[in-house]
């Protein structure tokens, strides 16, 4: 069993080419902003509102009533600076990992892990969580969608348990998570879609989880990319095979 770290659940509807179309209604991109960038600039709101709180109890008397509604506020707002913490440092967790691991990685043989089947298993242990939140999961794809690359296969199940832990807990209930796989020889890539609800904080617990798994995904080689239409999720992850004597590229 996987460790569980954020809660999670997905729906359907997806073409099956390997790129999906751009809307103008997509989400906004983030340009080249890397995740921890993100997470550092999301830092600052809280951490603003904090400060304001406390100079406002302290600029004159104030009754009880207000005394304890500044602290509800400054403890919603800690809360929130936790959560950002905690990802940050899995985010610079992630950094350090790959600078410790880029010398023994030049000498290990790639290893092909077969995309579908993975993806079986990490949902195996996602059932629990799609049932009680009444959300179907489909998966579709080819069984022959392989990546070779670095990464074991115990870190890749990690990565996409944190992925679909998260699109789960956005997933509008009721709906179905559709994941599927496919690429040509040279690139697998993955596909997760759902169906959210009305948009979550930025910087939700869910959303922060979609944060450190796209900063860990990268990490190993991987593209992130996620749009939003209407109320249609998709992200997608590409994957391209490693090259001797180039990595993954």
């Amino acid at each position: 069993m996987i460790p569980s770290m954020i809660p999670s659940v997905i729906p359907s509807m997806v073409p099956s080419e390997a790129h999906p179309a751009r809307n103008a209604a997509a989400l906004p991109k983030t340009g080249a902003r890397s995740p921890l960038a993100q997470l550092l600039h999301a830092l600052n709101q809280p951490l603003t509102g904090l400060q304001c709180s406390m100079e406002v109890a302290l600029a004159s008397p104030r009754t009880l009533e207000q005394y304890v509604q500044g602290l509800r506020t400054g403890l919603e707002l800690t809360e929130r600076m936790r959560g950002l913490v905690e990802a940050i440092r899995e985010v610079v967790e992630v950094a350090e990992e790959e600078e410790r691991e880029v010398e023994e990685e030049r000498n290990e043989e790639p290893q092909t892990t077969e995309l579908k089947t993975l993806l079986r298993e990490v949902l195996d242990d996602l059932e629990l969580v799609a049932e009680g939140k009444s959300v179907r999961i489909a998966l579709d794809g080819s069984a022959a969608s392989c990546w070779v690359g670095r990464a074991g296969r115990r870190s890749l199940a990690a990565v996409m348990f944190r992925l679909l832990e998260a699109a789960l807990s956005l997933a509008l209930r009721g709906t179905a998570l559709r994941i599927e796989t496919g690429g040509a020889p040279a690139e697998a890539w993955i596909r997760v879609r759902w169906h959210a609800g009305p948009q979550s904080p930025a910087f939700s617990r869910p959303e922060l989880g979609l944060l450190v798994a796209q900063a860990r995904l990268e990490r190993i080689g991987a593209e992130w990319e996620r749009e939003r239409t209407e109320n249609l999720e998709t992200v997608t992850v590409r994957m391209r095979r490693f090259s001797a004597g180039g990595g993954n590229s």
